[in-house]
């Protein structure tokens, strides 16, 4: 019964705030909170980077090998992304297969890196219709204060642009980077009541009535959109969410170098 109190106060507190143009860590509502991104943090894997934005924080990982290419993409290499929730991240993970949530996360994160074009898929091609190289991205979270979607990108997104490929290892010819040709960034925003919010936290995100995520590359074009939810988004409401995705998306770019 208390928690249900305390609930309805603090929504109330963080709704008034939003009123009056306030949040209630003290950010506007297009402000991101502090990013810090470390690279080359899994010796084990091909590629690496753990990601905090304020309190949420993910690693990813990047396992590079020889397969066979799909049947309709002989030429193609491969690319899957993946997602877990682990309970030590927030009570309400639970351990086992992952859910809808780490699906749909996933899929973002996955849509967003190969609608951009971020890995040449033709030049992970070994030998056409027999041998391509397989790219795995894992990501993880290890602390969920709120906007795991753009925490989620960042370190895919890092984790790859670090990634090599293994070649000697598989007797492939020599070790290269993997073939990179864009940075795409996503930009999460949520409504609550009826303001948009940049990078929303957890208490924020429990409130909000509708998120979208929109993901553009170097030149801000827009590679990606998912909402979320079961609000509206109007038209004026899109439109400044696009613009903040572009916006955003070069400053976050800056940051991660």
């Amino acid at each position: 019964m208390s928690n249900e109190i305390m609930s309805d106060i603090r929504r109330d507190h963080i709704l008034n705030l939003l009123k009056d143009g306030k949040r209630i860590d003290g950010r506007g509502s297009g402000e991101f909170r502090k990013i810090e991104v470390v690279t080359n943090c899994i010796e084990s894997a091909d590629g690496s980077a753990r990601v905090k934005i304020g309190k949420t924080e993910v690693i990813a990982g990047v396992k590079i090998i020889p397969g066979t290419p799909f049947p309709d993409t002989p030429n193609l290499g491969v690319l899957t992304t993946g997602a877990e929730l682990i309970p030590m991240a927030h009570p309400s993970f639970e351990s086992g297969p992952p859910g809808e949530d780490a699906i749909e996360l996933a899929r973002v994160v996955d849509r967003g890196i190969r609608e951009s074009g971020m890995v040449d898929a033709e030049a992970l091609c070994i030998t056409p219709g027999e041998e391509v190289w397989m790219c795995f991205v894992d990501i993880y979270a290890l602390d969920h204060d709120g906007n795991l979607f753009d925490a989620s990108n960042l370190a895919a997104v890092c984790a790859l642009r670090t990634a090599v490929i293994p070649g000697e290892q598989y007797g492939k010819g020599e070790n290269r980077p993997l073939p990179i040709t864009c940075t795409p960034v996503s930009v999460t925003e949520a409504k609550v009541g009826n303001t948009l919010i940049v990078d929303p936290n957890f208490d924020e995100e429990q409130i909000s009535t509708a998120r979208l995520t929109v993901t553009t590359d170097d030149n801000g074009n827009f590679r990606a959109m998912q909402k979320g939810g079961m609000g509206s988004i109007t038209l004026d409401e899109l439109s400044l969410c696009l613009d903040r995705a572009v916006e955003k998306g070069a400053e976050i770019r800056k940051i991660i170098g």
